[in-house]
Order: C-alpha cells, then sequence, then structure tokens
C-alpha cells in the first residue's frame, strides 16, 4: 500500500517557499511515513534565489520531492503589481495544476495552497482532494481576511479614498486605511478582486495551517475559532504550527563568514541589525539618509545594503545589480564607521545573525518570516514596512503585540535620519517593556515546537484527518 502523499503548492516568491518547505520538513520529521511533493511554479520576475533553494533542498531533504510545472511566458509591462503577476502565472498554471495532482499519487491525501492559489481550490474539489490553505503570515490578518467580504460591503470607496478612517475586525485591533495591504487600497484594481476572491473562499477549504504559535497571537485565533469573523458562515479549523524557519538558511563562503566572524567581536546585545528582506529596496536618497542616522547614533551596526530600485519600469520585477557602496553611501561613511559598523552587500544570514549574542536590535521591514525570526531569537525590533501587507503587521506588532518600536514614516515612506537615529538608540538603549515582552514570546516559541507543544499537537490533529480521509 502507498504511503499518502501531502502536496504543497506555494506562491513563486521566496519567502512563501521557504516557508512551504519548512512545513513539509515539519511534517515528515513527525510523521515521516507520510510523502511530500511540492508544486513549484515557475518565477517570471525576481524572487530571489528560489531555484538554489530548491536545489539545496533536493540535495539534502530527498524525501521531498518537488514537480516543476511548466513555464508561463508573460509580459511583464501589462501587469501594475508584483502581486498581479503571481496571480496570473498561477491561474494560467492550473491546467498543469490538474495534470500534476492527477499523476503524482492515488492518494493524495491533502493539498496544502498558498492564498495567492485560490484558483486551484475548484480543482481539488473536483477530484474530492481536501484542500487546505498554508498561511505564511499571522492570525491577525487572518481574522481580517475572513471579515473582509463584511467590509467590502460596508462601502464602495476604495481604501486609498478613506483618509483617517480606521477599519475593524474581530480579534483585530483597529487599522487605519493608509495601513491596509499596499495591494488592496484601490477597490478598482485587479489586485483588490483577487483578494477578495481568496477571503470568499476561505469558508470552502478544509482548514488553515498558519506559520504562527498559539500563544503568539491569542486574540485573532480566539476570536475566529469563536466564528466571530464570519458570523453566520462557515469558519474552517485553524492549525497553528509555527514557528517555521529556514534555520539552515547558510550558503557558506566570505559573505556569510565575514558577517559572524566581526559579530564575535563585538559585545553583548551591541549591535543593531537592519535588513529590508529579499525584496526590500530603498532609494539612494533614503540610503543616504539611514546612513546619517546610524552614524549619529554611535551605535554598532550590521546592515544589509541593496541596490536601489530600478528607473527603469521594464527592470522592476528583475534582480537588481550589486550595490556599489562607495557611490551610495555618504562620502567617508565606511571609513569612519569601520570600527563600529559592518555594511555587506544584498544578503546577510538572518537567522544565525539574529541569533548571534552580540545582535541587541533588529530594524526591520515586517515581512512574517522575519518577525518570527526576531521573535523566536528574543531581538526587538523596530518596524519600518515597505510593501505587502508589512504596514498592517506593524499595527499589530505596535499596538497589540508590543514587541516593536514603530519607525514613523512620511506619506511617501520616507524616514529621516533624525529618526532613525533616534529609533535606534532607543531600541538598543530604552525600550524595557518590548525587551521584556520579546524574550517571553521566545521561550513560549521553543515549548510551542517541542514534543508535547501546542504546534507538534495541532499537527497530530492534521495528520489524523488526513489519515481518515
Amino acid at each position: 500500500m502507498t504511503s499518502p502523499t501531502i502536496v504543497l503548492y506555494p506562491s513563486p516568491g521566496m519567502g512563501h517557499l521557504v516557508a512551504m518547505v519548512e512545513l513539509g520538513k515539519f511534517i515528515l520529521h513527525h510523521h515521516p511515513s507520510l510523502s511530500i511533493t511540492v508544486l513549484v511554479a515557475p518565477p517570471s520576475f525576481n524572487t530571489g534565489s528560489t531555484m538554489d533553494y530548491v536545489r539545496h533542498i533536493s540535495a539534502t531533504v530527498p524525501s521531498i520531492t518537488f514537480h516543476h510545472l511548466p513555464a508561463v511566458s508573460l509580459d511583464l509591462d501589462a501587469f501594475p503589481s508584483m502581486e498581479a503577476v503571481i496571480f496570473e502565472v498561477l491561474r494560467r498554471s492550473n491546467p498543469d495544476v490538474r495534470r500534476a495532482l492527477e499523476s503524482i499519487s492515488p492518494r493524495v491525501s491533502a493539498f496544502i495552497i498558498d492564498f495567492f492559489c485560490t484558483e486551484s481550490l475548484p480543482i481539488a474539489a473536483q477530484l474530492h482532494i481536501p484542500t487546505y490553505y498554508f498561511f505564511t503570515s499571522g492570525n491577525y490578518i487572518l481574522a481580517f481576511f475572513i471579515h473582509f467580504p463584511f467590509i467590502h460591503r460596508s462601502t464602495t470607496k476604495s481604501f486609498k479614498d478613506m483618509t483617517g478612517h480606521l477599519l475593524h475586525a474581530p480579534g483585530v485591533p483597529p487599522i487605519p486605511t493608509s495601513d491596509m495591504l499596499r495591494p488592496m487600497l484601490d477597490r478598482t484594481s485587479s489586485d483588490y478582486q483577487n483578494f477578495l476572491n481568496f477571503s470568499m473562499s476561505i469558508p470552502n477549504s478544509a482548514g488553515f495551517i498558519v506559520n504562527t504559535f498559539e500563544s503568539l497571537e491569542p486574540k485573532p485565533l480566539e476570536a475566529i475559532r469563536q466564528g466571530k469573523c464570519n458570523p453566520g458562515g462557515n469558519t474552517p479549523p485553524v492549525f497553528c504550527v509555527g514557528p517555521l524557519l529556514d534555520t539552515e538558511n547558510r550558503r557558506g563562503g566570505r559573505d556569510e563568514d565575514e558577517c559572524l566572524k566581526w559579530l564575535d567581536k563585538q559585545p553583548c546585545k551591541s549591535v543593531v541589525y537592519i535588513c529590508f528582506g529579499s525584496l526590500g529596496l530603498l532609494s539612494a536618497a533614503q540610503l543616504r539618509e539611514v546612513a546619517v542616522g546610524l552614524e549619529r547614533s554611535g551605535k554598532r551596526f550590521l546592515w544589509v545594503v541593496r541596490s536601489p530600485p530600478s528607473e527603469d519600469k521594464t527592470k522592476r520585477f528583475l534582480k537588481p545589480p550589486e550595490p556599489d557602496l562607495e557611490a551610495l553611501l555618504p562620502g567617508g561613511f565606511l571609513e569612519r564607521t569601520g570600527e563600529r559598523g559592518l555594511v555587506v552587500k544584498s544578503w546577510a544570514p538572518q537567522v544565525a545573525v539574529l541569533n548571534h549574542a552580540a545582535v541587541g536590535g533588529f530594524v526591520t521591514h515586517c515581512g512574517w518570516n522575519s518577525i518570527l525570526e526576531a521573535v523566536c531569537a528574543g531581538v526587538p525590533m523596530a518596524a519600518w514596512p515597505m510593501y505587502a501587507e508589512q504596514h498592517f503587521n506593524r499595527v499589530v506588532l505596535v499596538e497589540d503585540m508590543k514587541l516593536a518600536l514603530r519607525v514613523e514614516q512620511a506619506e511617501d515612506g520616507f524616514v529621516t535620519a533624525e529618526e532613525v537615529e533616534r529609533r535606534v538608540l532607543e531600541l538598543m538603549d530604552g525600550a524595557p517593556e518590548v525587551r521584556k515582552a520579546v524574550e517571553e514570546k521566545s521561550v513560549e516559541a521553543r515549548a510551542a515546537l517541542a514534543d508535547g507543544g501546542s504546534s507538534v499537537a495541532a499537527l497530530g490533529k492534521m495528520v489524523d484527518l488526513w489519515n481518515s480521509a
């Protein structure tokens, strides 16, 4: 008798792919009799080093099989956003997804999809395969999405035209419309419609698997489970199985060695780490402002710098070139700060950095993976959102979870050198409540993944459902 197969279908983005693969590794660690197949949609744009990552996992975790879907040809210039490109790539991949599901195994016990893959839900239903959403963000935004159709019906205005308005969802702090997901600000956009379709499809799924742990976000979790987010409708069960992190995200080589060897020489909790994710790009003017603020702060720092976004719109979805630090940063900055700061190009081994004893604060773009990595390492954050759901994450991080300080931004997102200096000093010298809260959640995160922990128990309940299907 063949073992049950679990098929994972992430979106092409690096953060989504890594989290989904970590879910697969977590499943196999506790239930090695299961088989895991990952459907890989071809990236049509800069998603980070996804293919290198897939090759690495194939070589190191042979029990995870990758099924590569055929390439999709798109005119990237015809799309308003990266989210629109992702939705279209996955939509056009549907016939290949059906063929893959039909061919992989006679015993596909569960199909686990990213929310970007919502249009594959009917395919699995036709094949009588229970489909679960894997949510790479937390319970707060999940609660919002479950309630989103009610908010949609309550107004005819776009969020971008509702200045000063607060959005309310059960279990979620009031969200200013200006802090909504960037692709959802315009009600007339295809992005908005795609996210609305996702929200309206939620009741048709078999459940939600969330990369979080129960005690990290109890308020929205309780609201979801009590049916408050979708009153009068069906709410699928929620399984909190996190924090799932790529703790082996190590390239090796000179860049990694340089980071960690430099940190080895710094005093305990003396270094602020600044990084804005694999897709977070600052303008040249903003990079200079950060440099000035860091220099004025007098604090030790490890800063990951990427090239600014290209002014050529035809290159907006392509990988940026290596940054020219001498040209981008203020004259003499590297020399003046050389004894207390390290600037690295494009990438750092983030999990290893955050867990290093020398790191005492993290200036982050508020991507969910980065938040979880900081929580697990017990490192307080300064929240500087840039794209996707990151502004929403900042609200809950600062207002409800109390795990971060808010970095104040102008309407266009610009942050002054004075604000950089102020927040770095507060993060490293003050904020005792934030530091205490994040250290407590770090202990709880480890407990959730230990034998008998809440995340292991949630996985067990899910596997029981799959085995009985």
